[in-house]
């Protein structure tokens, strides 16, 4: 009965992921910036964790999910999201609006897509504007969109 319970939670997860990867070309036009890296996805997450921890950001975890899926007989392209931040980012966009904590710490999704092209996925920080009626916080927005902008660049950047 045990095993029953967990072979429907682990597919029930699977199923989530698998949705959310064929639904992020979808998503892409609705708050979701892509940066095209030239590099594997191993070393543009690599690169890119390099570039936020140079810059002050805590890396809080790595998640790959296509070992995770293959792991369990499932094979996704080759995907790694990384979530980081800092309270000096995020605190004065959440005291704008609390609600924005439901999408901090920030994460970025590093990907292959089914023509082997890497690319770098996050939130555009604008979206968060719509998604949680932030108003009066267009100096905080602008500057964590700069720093994200950044960060991607140079983890791309040959």
């Amino acid at each position: 009965m045990e095993n029953i319970r967990e072979w429907k939670m682990i597919r029930s997860v699977l199923l989530a992921l698998i949705a959310i990867f064929i639904a992020l070309p979808a998503i892409a036009a609705e708050g979701v910036i892509n940066v095209q890296s030239p590099h594997s996805v191993k070393e543009t997450a690599d690169r890119l964790n390099d570039v936020l921890t140079s810059k002050g950001m805590t890396v809080f975890n790595r998640i790959k999910h296509s070992e995770a899926a293959a792991g369990v007989g499932i094979q996704l392209a080759d995907a790694e999201l990384i979530i980081f931040g800092n309270p000096k980012a995020g605190s004065p966009l959440m005291k704008c609006q609390l609600s924005v904590a439901l999408d901090l710490p920030q994460k970025a999704l590093v990907w292959s897509d089914d023509q082997s092209t890497v690319w770098i996925s996050y939130n555009d920080p604008a979206y968060l504007i719509k998604r949680h009626a932030i108003s009066d916080c267009d100096a905080v927005i602008l500057k964590i969109s700069k720093a994200l902008a950044g960060i991607t660049k140079a983890a791309v950047t040959e």
